[in-house]
């Protein structure tokens, strides 16, 4: 499994770090933007606010949300522009992997759902641009 209840957060942490490594010629953070980060994650707060409400096995309608937002992050992947900061970060941070590892757990999703949160705050601290 990418994601375990011990180590997402030092995980989110050290995805930051070495994203935060990559410089502009001025010497300017250059990772991917404030915006995207948040676009992911509000699509993943409106997956969770579902998941909360259910069981440990997560309903058909509640998986195809899952898979409907691992559409969209391999949308952005693939429309990534000539710097390559999503593709980057994606990569870095294993987000299709960990969406895939999801696979009808609750446990699974909420986990998911508090990297991504920790990857957002992590950005905002170690100097993320919008």
């Amino acid at each position: 499994m990418v994601l375990n209840e011990k180590t997402y957060v030092e995980k989110a942490e050290n995805v930051i770090k070495k994203l935060a490594q990559n410089k502009d010629n001025r010497g300017n953070v250059k990772m991917v933007t404030t915006s995207k980060l948040r676009n992911i994650l509000a699509m993943t707060a409106d997956i969770y606010n579902e998941v909360l409400g259910n069981g440990e096995k997560l309903t058909d309608e509640i998986n195809s949300r899952i898979d409907y937002l691992r559409v969209r992050c391999v949308y952005e992947y693939g429309r990534d522009d000539k710097d390559r900061l999503i593709k980057s970060f994606m990569d870095e941070a294993e987000i299709l992997t960990a969406l895939k590892e999801i696979n009808g757990s609750r446990t699974n999703y909420i986990l998911f759902q508090r990297y991504i949160e920790a990857l957002v705050a992590f950005h905002k601290f170690y100097g993320g641009q919008d």
